[in-house]
């Protein structure tokens, strides 16, 4: 597991906390690729980053609306330091010359990754309401993991191939 939790001291305002900030978390690293990378071409890696961050923005809100109706403006005792990559794509997973396959791979391991960390916390969550919220997300990252799959699998021919960068078509310093 990339993190260490104690689930034991958590509640489910917490674990709704956590699950917030792994999406929010994921959704900024998809955005700081879409905006390195530029939009280059149709369905290039900026066009997979883009619907990546919108899917884990969706996410996000719908956690944090739960978390809101549940708990209201109570303050969170969570932070981001708890949960640091567990769903984000590595930081320097996106590069410039990468293909579209190539970018969803990164998501679909982003993805795998976010399913792993729900599934071995189950193992310590002993709170019935916490079992349920992880098994519900872990269940909604195995989906997102099906989604990827299945938009590399439609992927047209060519799409396996990167751009290179010509040297003539950097941009002048």
């Amino acid at each position: 597991m990339p993190v260490s939790l104690d689930f034991a001291k958590y509640d489910l305002m917490d674990a709704l906390d956590l699950a917030v900030l792994i999406e929010v978390e994921a959704l900024q690293r998809y955005e700081m690729f879409a905006q390195q990378l530029g939009h280059r071409y149709d369905n290039d890696p900026y066009t997979v980053f883009v619907y990546m961050a919108e899917n884990e923005g969706k996410h996000a809100k719908e956690l944090y609306e739960r978390r809101e109706k549940l708990f209201g403006d109570t303050p969170k005792r969570v932070s981001r330091d708890d949960i640091f990559d567990v769903e984000a794509p590595e930081v320097g997973a996106a590069d410039s010359s990468m293909s579209p396959l190539a970018a969803f791979q990164v998501a679909l391991s982003s993805e795998k990754k976010a399913y792993d960390f729900y599934d071995r916390a189950l193992a310590h969550v002993s709170d019935p309401e916490i079992r349920a919220l992880f098994t519900e997300l872990r269940d909604e990252e195995a989906e997102h993991v099906r989604m990827v799959e299945e938009a590399m699998a439609n992927l047209p021919p060519g799409s396996d191939v990167g751009t290179e960068e010509d040297e003539d078509e950097l941009p002048a310093l």
